[in-house]
């Protein structure tokens, strides 16, 4: 990914999109209620999401031990599966279109760093999830990628570019394999 793709925020003023109370009431409800591994109970997760400035859809099931960073940051269409030790990172706005699959222990990390500035400056940009995208377990999404429709990100991949509609990529970084036919 080009530098040129990233919005670039100095450390001392970016913007988390909510005060310092409201993220600190986040960070004790997300480890009590998401991030707990023995809370089951996806329902709860998804009514505390839209509480916190979520938009989640209908039909979503988020599995236990997810960690989201900022839920008023965060967009998640009808019928997705959000699964076990997923993490969302999202500095910056995320979208999850319908019908998705995040596997056990995905990640979609919008923060990165400027190593070439001597503040090393805070870089985001948004992630987009297209409808029908399936991310494998363990595996990278990072900030400024959009996986287009029913593209899949193999196992333990990592998408630094952006993902072609109805195609399988693998590896690090993630490189097309194949087109994904649906039955």
């Amino acid at each position: 990914m080009k530098e040129t793709d990233l919005s670039k925020y100095n450390n001392s003023w970016f913007d988390e999109g909510a005060g310092i109370i409201k993220r600190t009431i986040w960070f004790f409800i997300n480890g009590i209620c998401l991030m707990n591994p023995l809370n089951p109970f996806s329902g709860l997760k998804v009514r505390t999401l839209r509480l916190f400035g979520a938009k989640i859809g209908k039909g979503v099931v988020i599995k236990p031990s997810v960690n989201i960073k900022y839920p008023w940051n965060l967009e998640i269409g009808d019928f997705t599966w959000i699964g076990e030790k997923v993490w969302i990172d999202n500095l910056d706005k995320t979208v999850i279109g319908k019908n998705c699959c995040l596997s056990q222990g995905a990640m979609l990390l919008i923060g990165n760093h400027d190593y070439k500035s001597t503040t090393f400056d805070l870089m985001v940009a948004p992630i987009t999830l297209e409808d029908g995208v399936w991310i494998g377990a363990n595996s990278m999404v990072i900030g400024g990628v959009t996986c287009k429709s029913h593209s899949v990100l193999s196992v333990n991949s990592v998408a630094s570019s952006n993902l072609a509609e109805y195609s399988i990529y693998r590896g690090n970084p993630a490189t097309k394999v194949k087109e994904r036919y649906i039955h």
